[in-house]
Order: C-alpha cells, then structure tokens, then sequence
C-alpha cells in the first residue's frame, strides 16, 4: 500500500506540473483527488485526510508555481503591476480561507469543491463572462481596487479548495482583456502568493491535531508534499511549451473538460 500511495504522489507530481504550465494553475484540482486516493490506500484516519489532502496540495503549488513562472519569463513579459495589485488580495484571502476551512467537515469540503469545479468547467466552456469577453476590458482592471478585492476573494476561495487560484484568475484576466498565454503566465506568478499563506494557515490550523500521521506539520504532509514536487518541477516546462502552441479556444475547451472530470469526481464518485 505504501509503494501505491509513492506512485500516486509522484503522478500527482507530474499531473500538477503539466497542469501549471499549460493552464496558469498550481495543479491543487488534480492533486487534492490523488491525494486523497493516495491517503486511503495508506490508511490514513477519514477524519484528517480532506483538510490534509487540501493543505498539502497547497504546499506543492509554491513549489509547481515558481517552476511554471520561470518558464513562462522565458516567452511572455508579465505584467508586474498586475501581479503586485493582485498578490496582496490573494494573499490575505488566501489566509483566511484556511481559517475557515477548519470547521468544515471534510465530506462538506469535497462537495464544495466539486460544486466549484463544475462552475468553471461550465464558465470555461461556454466563454461565459460579464460583458460578453470584451477584448478592451484592460484599462478597467487596471484600477487596484478592483484587482485587490478580486484577489481577496480568489484567494480565500483557493485556499479552500486547495488551488492555486488560476481556475478563476485566468477567466478573470481574460475577461478584461489580455490574451490568453498573458493570463496564464500572470495566473502562475499569483498562485505563489496564496499557496504560501493558504499552506501556512493549514498548518496553523492543524497544529495539535491529535489523529494527524507521523511527518505532518498541521495540514500539511511532507512524504506526499516530497513526492509531489520531485515530478512536478520538471513536468511544468513541458505544459509551458504547450501552452504557447494550442490555440486559445483549444486550450478553454481542454481546461473546461478538466474541470467536468473533477467535479464528477468529488459530486459523484466521492
């Protein structure tokens, strides 16, 4: 079962690297479900595994996320303003959302999380947006009030969920108007942000935790966090270049097929 559990962080690992580079996002929707597999099959105690599952996953993405934004300099000028303007909100969201995870229960947890998955795949597949994806919306996300609030609240979201946040950033900037590949590679830059603090507010959170495994620090586990980083880092380089070569309606399509997948997944299957 231990040899299972290690090949399942490490495809984690590979899964959340591709899913990094090609889609803007840290991997935490593919991650959080193999994890949890992974956690099953070591017998881990039903009433941690969730918000463990969760605050791992949070932990890998600081690591898949500064892979992906490395690769991404390489081909696109990121906007550092943007990421600035938006980090603080994430970041401060992103805390909080770990906060409130706490008194949730972890069967809750996952039907929310599938709930969300299957808002974007629907957002995603259909183009849906306010002002029907005006291609001029970016002198209007320029004002920082708006980019904090919204990171605020895709912050908290993402730390709930075990995200990076790029199911929601990406649409966002999308929306008001950069082009897709700019979206993706600004999405990796501000996954950091809220992987840090949302991690770091699992562990708070989870600190004394009595039913916890040996090699956790709160929320969060380190042989899986270990396994998962060791094949993410190289994998990301490959959705980068991915994601610089599929057109954007493919890469949409793909994205919202993902998303589907997962939320038949946490709604159905869990």
């Amino acid at each position: 079962m231990l040899l299972n559990a290690l090949i399942m962080y490490l495809l984690a690992g590979a899964c959340s690297g591709v899913l990094a580079g090609l889609f803007g996002i840290g991997g935490g929707l593919i991650v959080v479900p193999l994890l949890l597999v992974a956690f099953h099959l070591q017998g881990l105690p039903e009433a941690v595994i969730t918000h463990l599952a969760v605050g791992t996953s949070l932990a890998t993405i600081v690591f898949t996320s500064l892979s992906s934004v490395r690769a991404h300099l390489k081909r696109t000028q990121l906007d550092w303003i943007l990421v600035l303007q938006m980090a603080v909100g994430m970041a401060m969201g992103a805390f909080l959302g770990g906060m409130l995870a706490a008194d949730i229960p972890g069967w809750m947890l996952q039907r929310l999380i599938g709930l969300f998955a299957l808002a974007i795949a629907v957002q995603m597949w259909f183009n849906l947006s306010p002002g029907g994806g005006k291609e001029a919306g970016e002198t209007v996300a320029r004002a920082p009030l708006e980019r904090g609030l919204v990171g605020s609240g895709i912050g908290l979201l993402s730390a709930l969920f075990g995200i990076g946040g790029g199911s929601i950033t990406v649409p966002y900037l999308a929306w008001r108007g950069l082009r897709m590949a700019k979206a993706v590679a600004t999405s990796s830059a501000t996954s950091i942000p809220i992987a840090l603090f949302g991690a770091a507010s699992y562990m708070l959170n989870g600190w004394g935790e009595a039913s916890l495994p040996a090699h956790s620090l709160g929320y969060v586990y380190w042989p899986a966090l270990l396994g998962v980083i060791s094949t993410s880092a190289f994998t990301s380089k490959l959705g980068v270049w991915l994601a610089h070569r599929l057109p954007p309606l493919v890469l949409r399509r793909a994205f919202a097929l993902l998303q589907l997948g997962i939320a038949c997944k946490f709604l159905i299957f869990s």
